[in-house]
């Protein structure tokens, strides 16, 4: 695809924006697998954006983001759509030159607030400290966020200086009206690691941590879902191998049902975590957990397949990659609920749980149970540290147990073991 050069800057090219930028960032998308209407697309907002920036005379480490919302602004009369659309461009665009021209300047926000900065310290301490990973830091930060700015509106700021367990408990009480006991949890959870970081940090004097009230969660309070050998199968032979999905999706399937994988572990997997010449595939766990478990000849085969055939090149090192632009690894663990919902429904089947990923991870561990096993050797291939939190995966169900009950004695067994 050629670029149009008609715009050539006066200054060198890491000082003033030119079609050499263009270009580069061309060839960036192109390189990625976007299509070439995609990129026509792209090319027309960029090229307008450079114009713009050259007229007000802007060098490349000036950029920032009040500039891209100056130029998206620019005509009033302009759908959200429209919006949206530029500012999608222009981002990943701003985000290239940083990276072509090593310019560690380019700044993509006008000004940092204190409570941002709070924020971004937060999250390299869930990272760095606790050993968190970026599945769960991005299930903390939205619920510490809605703390920070409800606080931050009713004091100007975020008030370190007189935070106390009232604010901390009144906003936990408002917070969880109507909601599920699951968010109630999280969010207690999240309240305490975040007061805790203050702490620590010698952001606040006392530590208000223990002020958040304790959520209570019922160990074995029900019985989960789960799918039986034969349902297992039935999903699994009806996806459809002759498309590059279909390749991809079975062989994440077969690693949650035949390992009992989370999402995150698949989506996180990399190409250096299979080992071919022994037979393991390396599991990159919680709290940074390394575990080796084998690589069944089914997940083998299906592997092979999909990164020999469809997976294709990219710069990414992750195993499983988007089937649209940018060629890149998942984006995180939803989209494996989504892959296996599609299964399901390929399947003509109706999955009996919302925690669809989870689910073949449980009817793993209720199969093996069935079959005999242990609950030490079921902790170990779910990779637990916690045998009594294999116990809740391994619960049998109740038709199970009535097919081993004795049936309740009748009157006249009553009247006979009374009157021997």
């Amino acid at each position: 695809m050629t670029v149009d050069r008609s715009f050539a800057p006066k200054e060198s090219p890491s000082q003033a924006l030119g079609s050499e930028h263009i270009h580069s960032f061309l060839h960036h998308l192109q390189a990625e697998g976007y299509a070439d209407r995609t990129l026509r697309k792209k090319k027309s907002i960029v090229a307008s954006f450079v114009r713009w920036a050259v007229e007000k005379k802007l060098a490349v480490h000036d950029l920032n983001e009040s500039h891209l919302t100056e130029f998206i602004e620019r005509q009033t009369k302009k759908t959200n759509e429209r919006i949206n659309f530029e500012r999608t461009a222009l981002r990943p665009f701003f985000t290239h030159l940083k990276g072509k021209d090593g310019m560690s300047g380019l700044a993509l926000v006008s000004k940092t607030s204190p409570e941002k900065i709070l924020k971004q310290c937060y999250g390299d301490y869930l990272r760095k400290d606790r050993g968190l990973t970026e599945n769960s830091i991005r299930v903390y930060l939205p619920l510490i966020n809605d703390f920070l700015n409800e606080l931050t509106m009713k004091w100007g700021r975020f008030p370190l200086e007189v935070l106390n367990a009232q604010m901390v408990q009144e906003f936990f009480l408002n917070h969880i009206r109507n909601r599920s006991s699951e968010y109630v949890r999280l969010l207690a959870t999240a309240l305490r690691s975040f007061l805790c970081f203050l702490f620590i940090c010698e952001k606040i004097p006392v530590d208000l941590s223990s002020c958040v009230p304790t959520v209570r969660r019922w160990q074995a309070s029900k019985i989960d879902g789960f799918l039986t050998p034969d349902e297992v199968e039935r999903v699994l032979s009806a996806i459809d191998l002759s498309t590059s999905r279909g390749l991809r999706d079975r062989a994440i399937l077969l690693l949650l049902a035949r390992l009992g994988l989370r999402a995150s572990e698949i989506v996180f997997m990399e190409l250096e975590d299979i080992r071919w010449h022994t037979g393991e595939i390396i599991i990159r766990g919680k709290g940074r957990v390394n575990d080796w478990l084998p690589m069944l000849s089914d997940i083998g085969e299906a592997l092979a397949l999909y990164l020999t055939q469809e997976r294709g090149v990219s710069r990414s090192r992750r195993v499983f990659l988007r089937m649209s632009a940018p060629r890149i690894g998942l984006s995180g663990p939803a989209t494996i609920g989504h892959i296996v919902r599609h299964a399901f429904a390929q399947a003509g089947l109706c999955p009996p749980t919302r925690r669809v990923t989870h689910l073949f991870r449980h009817s793993l561990a209720t199969t093996m149970i069935r079959q005999g096993a242990s609950i030490m050797e079921i902790a170990k291939i779910l990779r637990h540290r916690s045998q009594s939190t294999t116990q809740v995966y391994a619960q049998v169900d109740f038709e199970t147990l009535r097919a081993v009950a004795r049936p309740w004695p009748g009157p006249k067994e009553v009247s006979d073991a009374n009157h021997p």
